[in-house]
């Protein structure tokens, strides 16, 4: 009976190495599954990458093949210097567009930028923890907000506003459409440079405070300049938001093909005379092939502003 035993518990080396060759089959299969699953991952996330940035180029050379036609029927120094755009003539002066598409960017960083610069030294060094609570939500939900909203407030609102206070008949123009954007894009550039001046090291705070400087130095000779780059960076997205905006625009701009030689006179920028035009536009003519240049400009516009917050963001990770 006891040798009955034995020989059921002995294990044989026949068995043994059978059993040996089923556990390393079985952790060879795990590890050619997980493998397979890496690699598969990967190819999944480069081809993604890749279709990305296929579209991406697909609309640049797109919107580039349709505008560059422009040029079979008018002269590149007329389309880029010249402001008379009259379609009905075939004269196609995109210039007034062009200079009104950065005056009203200029002027709206102008207004813009020192608000939320001083919104944000707010909330990171002076507001109190239940008010910086309250405030930065707030300020979260304010860049959520349709750009339809602020212009229908502006048009109802703020052009009545302005007429009562300068006694004008029309308020359309620049300012109008330079104080709307700036609305928009302050909450952006607020909630982001609050967060550059919040990264900045306290070590930085007690060291000013320590050789006898004073909070207002700490904070525009220390604090501001050790979160440039992260100020910059948020002022280049809010004038990226500014020059791509367009219904705003075209509520309170006044949409008139003039140059914005005065701050009260109605004009037009690119978004809103790409807007306003290309519905009534025919596809196979020089004036869709001019609002397609249009567009090509902005792309541009946009992917140089791109390009100049990533130098900006490598930078700061740098310094």
């Amino acid at each position: 009976m006891q040798e009955t035993m034995a020989e059921h518990l002995a294990i044989k080396p026949r068995d043994l190495g059978t059993s040996i060759k089923a556990g390393s089959g079985r952790r060879f299969d795990r590890k050619n599954r997980l493998l397979f699953y890496n690699r598969t991952f990967k190819i999944i996330c480069i081809s993604s990458a890749a279709f990305v940035c296929l579209i991406l180029f697909s609309i640049l050379y797109f919107m580039f093949q349709t505008g560059i036609m422009t040029f079979r029927y008018v002269s590149p120094i007329e389309f880029f210097f010249s402001s008379n755009w009259s379609p009905e003539t075939e004269t196609y002066g995109a210039f007034l567009f062009i200079f009104g598409t950065f005056a009203l960017t200029a002027l709206t960083l102008l207004i813009s930028v020192p608000i939320s610069i001083l919104v944000a030294v707010f909330l990171a060094e002076m507001a109190p923890k239940w008010l910086r609570g309250l405030l930065r939500p707030v300020l979260d939900m304010l860049v959520g907000i349709p750009s339809v909203v602020y212009g229908f407030l502006g048009l109802t609102i703020l052009l009545p506003l302005m007429r009562d206070m300068t006694g004008r008949d029309m308020t359309d123009g620049i300012l109008a459409a330079a104080i709307v954007l700036s609305i928009m894009i302050l909450p952006t550039i607020a909630r982001i440079s609050d967060d550059a001046i919040t990264a900045v090291p306290e070590k930085y705070r007690n060291a000013s405070y320590a050789l006898g400087a004073t909070r207002f130095q700490t904070i525009f000779k220390v604090i501001i300049p050790a979160a440039r780059s992260g100020i910059m960076y948020a002022v280049i997205l809010g004038m990226a938001r500014a020059i791509g905006e367009t219904m705003a625009v075209v509520m309170v701009i006044g949409n008139t093909p003039q140059l914005a030689d005065a701050l009260f006179k109605p004009t037009s920028v690119l978004t809103s005379n790409i807007v306003m035009q290309i519905a009534n536009v025919p596809f196979d003519s020089t004036w869709n092939y001019a609002l397609y240049m249009m567009g090509f400009l902005l792309l541009l516009i946009s992917l140089i502003m791109i390009i100049v917050v990533r130098l900006f963001q490598r930078k700061g990770a740098h310094e």
